[in-house]
């Protein structure tokens, strides 16, 4: 581990540990396992919404939860089409 000398906001001289400039390399043995829970959760989190739609009375709540699940609508189409990318990415055992 090797300290860097760098000038913080101030102006001031400060030292940095060397690692932030080493990135760790890129794991992407559980990206499948981690986008799965993240789709899960999503998919809860409209039901939950769609639920709290249902029971309000408060229009305004209504409008920016329904607008809330499209988001999470259309972030769930992306995070499936990158869970079907890192599944085939896991079959070709990352060599792509």
């Amino acid at each position: 581990m090797k300290d860097i000398n760098t000038n913080n906001q101030d102006g001031k001289k400060s030292t940095e540990n060397s690692d932030k400039a080493n990135p760790k390399p890129d794991d992407r043995r559980d990206n499948v396992e981690k986008l799965q829970y993240s789709i899960d959760r999503t998919i809860h989190n409209i039901e939950a919404a769609e639920e709290m739609i249902q029971k309000t009375p408060d229009k305004t709540l209504k409008q920016d939860l329904f607008e809330k699940n499209e988001r999470r609508r259309s972030s769930l189409e992306k995070m499936r089409d990158e869970i079907r990318d890192e599944a085939h990415a896991r079959e070709q055992h990352y060599k792509e």
